[in-house]
């Protein structure tokens, strides 16, 4: 990190005479030390207030010879009101104050008298989100820089030296998951990142999956997520059957996507929508993305947004979106997206649907972190066209029901994973009964059929899978009109996901 460039931006802030300085962090020991640099290069006398210590001169400590009866922010502010004392006076954790209208007022006294003395404020907290507009209009941002890859490797680089000092024994590691580590890491400040590489080594002197997903749950629940669920997905393309298409699509990104970490880059893969039939895969689809690419996924569960509150339901959606960038790189899945922000009703509720897409679409034009969406809907009729349109995501993908190949391959996946071996099944003729079946049918005809082999305390056999497949009436046939219909949208405007799916498909 380059911590000169950031005591040259401060000190150029304080020339600048801004009164209010903005400094969202939890930082506040490395960002004290880089304003004291920054106030002793510009002969200005830095004074730290903490509502522990009140206001005292900070010499890289806390405040000494504290003032007394400043303790409580009123008092500070007034205190710094009446001084005649000019100076950088950094508040630390001031930010409950907002809400007291004497504050804001005294805030405002101090900044609209910076011309006559000299008293710059200087907040510094984990949250600065609710700042007064009225105040913002005085202020200016200070964003610290967030570690490099380079600076992470030097930081693990430190830590194992120094665990190899204290224990004798020397770190271990696979070299695939501490890039993975690496990556996980970008986006956290400079102690987080070394609290948690301290963590994982001196818990077992090696850095493995295990510390991986410790780091992501950790990473995931100091976010405060709230509607956004968190998975280490271990499902990959192999346990997904057919989809051929778009598994070359996701493979030939894995590469540009992870490379852009921490950088901005316009090329950057976005993200997808996957259309189609219920039960075709789509879900496990998601979730093989994020396993192929080794990196979180990350669930938006639009029930848990809505709140009866004016207002409260499109902070709940811009919280989540925060935390799915605070977890890059991560795949965010947005399952069945058509019931979050459909607008068929935004009549019957109060608009909030329409406000809910507004938001959506202003992240998805300004996003600047890894964050991979995958969109799963089963009626895309009932989405609004300025989501979709070329450019929120990098292409649709129609999951068909799965052909003739897919089928076996979903067959022998399931098979194996209840321990048979898909050689002694008549692979084929499962592929064949099952035709106009979705992945998800085929699955719980296998299921069933191996309850009924344990009823009778036999094997499971092909026969048992025939006859259930003969019983079962598929969804292709229940719903066969709304089946046409989607199939018949998707021949023109969606990239099918499967090799020769369009020959499958009616015409």
């Amino acid at each position: 990190m380059n911590e000169q460039a950031e005591v040259r931006e401060l000190r150029s802030l304080l020339r600048s005479k801004v009164p209010i300085i903005l400094i969202e962090t939890h930082e506040e020991p490395r960002i004290l030390k880089l304003l004291q640099q920054a106030c002793n290069l510009e002969n200005q006398v830095l004074f730290r207030w903490s509502i522990v210590d009140g206001i005292g001169r900070y010499h890289g400590a806390a405040g000494d010879s504290s003032i007394y009866q400043t303790n409580e922010l009123t008092d500070a502010l007034k205190h710094i009101d009446k001084t005649a004392q000019s100076g950088v006076y950094a508040l630390c954790d001031a930010h409950p104050g907002f809400a007291s209208p004497v504050n804001v007022r005294l805030v405002r006294e101090i900044a609209l008298e910076h011309y006559r003395t000299a008293r710059t404020l200087v907040f510094i907290s984990p949250r600065l989100e609710d700042v007064p507009s009225e105040l913002l209009r005085l202020a200016a941002h200070f964003r610290p820089q967030l570690p490099t890859r380079d600076d992470i490797r030097a930081i693990l680089a430190e830590e194992a030296k120094l665990w190899q000092s204290q224990s004798g024994e020397k770190p271990r590691g696979d070299r695939a998951v501490v890039e993975q580590l690496v990556l996980q890491l970008m986006g956290l400040e400079v102690e987080d990142v070394r609290r948690f590489v301290r963590q994982a080594l001196r818990a077992d002197g090696e850095i493995n999956a295990d510390d991986l997903r410790r780091v992501l749950t950790t990473k995931h629940e100091a976010l405060g997520a709230g509607a956004l669920g968190f998975e280490a997905s271990k499902v990959r393309f192999e346990d997904v059957g057919g989809l051929a298409r778009l598994k070359r699509w996701i493979a030939l990104r894995r590469a540009p996507f992870l490379e852009s970490v921490g950088v901005e880059d316009a090329d950057r893969p976005k993200g997808i929508v996957l259309l189609g039939v219920q039960g075709g895969g789509k879900s496990l689809a998601a979730r093989a993305i994020a396993g192929e690419w080794s990196v979180p996924l990350m669930r938006l569960d639009f029930g848990a947004l809505y709140n009866k509150y004016y207002g409260e339901t499109e902070r709940n959606l811009r919280q989540a979106l925060a935390a799915a960038e605070g977890m890059a790189p991560c795949v965010l899945w947005i399952d069945e997206m058509e019931k979050g922000i459909a607008t068929g009703g935004a009549e019957q509720d109060g608009g909030v649907s329409r406000r809910v897409l507004g938001s959506l679409l202003t992240w998805l034009a300004e996003r600047d972190k890894a964050v991979f969406i995958v969109a799963t809907a089963n009626d895309i009729a009932e989405l609004p066209p300025e989501l979709i349109r070329k450019g929120r995501f990098d292409e649709i993908f129609f999951v068909d029901f799965p052909n003739g190949a897919a089928r076996e391959q979903i067959a022998a996946i399931h098979l194996r994973k209840r321990g048979h071996d898909p050689a002694a099944f008549d692979i084929a003729g499962i592929a064949q009964r099952s035709e106009g079946f979705s992945g998800a049918e085929i699955e719980q005809a296998i299921v069933a059929a191996g309850f009924e082999a344990k009823a009778r305390g036999a094997a499971l056999a092909p026969g048992d899978i025939f006859a259930e497949l003969d019983r079962t009436r598929p969804l292709s046939v229940v719903m066969a009109e709304r089946i046409g219909a989607l199939r018949a949208w998707a021949r023109d405007r969606a990239v099918y996901a499967d090799d020769g799916a369009e020959a499958d498909a009616p015409q």
